[in-house]
Formats: C-alpha cells, sequence, structure tokens
C-alpha cells in the first residue's frame, strides 16, 4: 500500500554486529529511514531520532523461590531506633526528671510532701507520660516546668512520627524482601550462575 499510493520502494537489511546507540544514530545520519527492534526509548535517544508506539510487549521474568519464613523477632519493636537513640531519650527522660524535682519541689504541694526517690520516681513517670503522649498524674506549677513541658510535647512529636515511620518501613521490606531483586543482582554474582536455569529456546 505505501508502495502504490506514496511511491515508497522498502529496501530491507538486516543490521549485525551494531550495538543499540549506534542503530539511533544510523537514523540520525540518514543511514538508514526506518529501523525496527527492540529499542529501549531513552530521554537522550529521544533527542535524536523519534519512537513509535511499541508494535508488542517483549518482557522477560526471573522465577525464584519464596523469601523463606523468618522467625518472629520478639524486639523488632526497637529496629525503628538505634541503641544510641534509645540511651539518648533515656538519658533525656532522667535528666528531665531531675530538672522537674529542682524546678516544682518548693512550688508543688503535691511534690513537697514526698521523699526524694518517690520525688525522682514521679518526675520521671511525668517525663515519660509526656514523652509517649498521655500526661501524668500531677500538674505543672512553675513557668519553667510548663516551658519543659512543652518542649516534651515537641519531642514527643517528632519521636513518635519517626518511629511510626521507620517500623512501617521495616515491616514493610521485611514482607516484601526477595533473594534477588533484579538482574543487576545476578551479574554482581548474589547467585552462583551455576544455580541459574535458562529453559531452551527462550529469547535469552
Amino acid at each position: 500500500l505505501p508502495q502504490k499510493k506514496m511511491g515508497f520502494i522498502p529496501n530491507i537489511e538486516l543490521i549485525s554486529n551494531r550495538t543499540y546507540t549506534s542503530l539511533g544514530e544510523l537514523v540520525e545520519n540518514c543511514v538508514y529511514d526506518i529501523i525496527v527492534g527492540d529499542i529501549t526509548v531513552t530521554a537522550v535517544r529521544r533527542e535524536k531520532v523519534g519512537f513509535s508506539q511499541g508494535i508488542f510487549e517483549n518482557s522477560l521474568r526471573i522465577v525464584m523461590q519464596k523469601t523463606p519464613y523468618t522467625q518472629i523477632d520478639l524486639l523488632a519493636f526497637l529496629r525503628p531506633f538505634t541503641l544510641n537513640l534509645w540511651l539518648l531519650i533515656l538519658a533525656t527522660t532522667m535528666l528531665t526528671g531531675i530538672l522537674i524535682c529542682f524546678l516544682e519541689r518548693q512550688e508543688n504541694r503535691e511534690l513537697r510532701k514526698q521523699s526524694i526517690i518517690n520525688l525522682w520516681a514521679m518526675t520521671v513517670w511525668y517525663t515519660f507520660g509526656n514523652l509517649i503522649g498521655f500526661g501524668a498524674d500531677f500538674e505543672i506549677k512553675t513557668a519553667s516546668g510548663r516551658l519543659l513541658t512543652a518542649g516534651l510535647y515537641l519531642l514527643c512529636l517528632v519521636l513518635v512520627a519517626s518511629y511510626t515511620a521507620n517500623l512501617a518501613l521495616d515491616l514493610t521490606i521485611s514482607k516484601s524482601k526477595n533473594i534477588i531483586s533484579g538482574i543487576d543482582d545476578i551479574k554482581s554474582g548474589k547467585i552462583l550462575f551455576n544455580r541459574i536455569g535458562i529453559p531452551v529456546g527462550t529469547a535469552s
């Protein structure tokens, strides 16, 4: 039909020993008008030549074993934060409790009647409660204590948001993690080559 109506005379040649990059250069340099092949469309190649819609889909699949069952880790809830960060949170809780002891002991009646050990335990409990967002049993009376409590609220927002995001990420990765993620893992030798099978007569 193109030959009759447009005077298009096809001259079909089989091209061999050419890289995919050089195929685009052949069209760009007017050596060929059209090249048909499984050439990947990239932004760099689009700047030099035009591409038609794909004639048919040709994709490769890697068949692999399912991810082996992983044992339940009872300490998995500690993974979102590093050990140093957990220790820093613990130290912050203890030191903030000591600060509240000094700031509130003289002004707060509930704390004034307590012994040193009970006082420190109550203020540490107050700090811990504000860090995880459920509050405590007594109220802060001084302005400096309220300012310190506001800092605890802000720290609570940051810690809860970071912990939730990291925990969700760890759970997602643990469920979707496969033996290999793509062809690059095979090329890098993550799996021994004698363990890879290719069916006879496939596109490979």
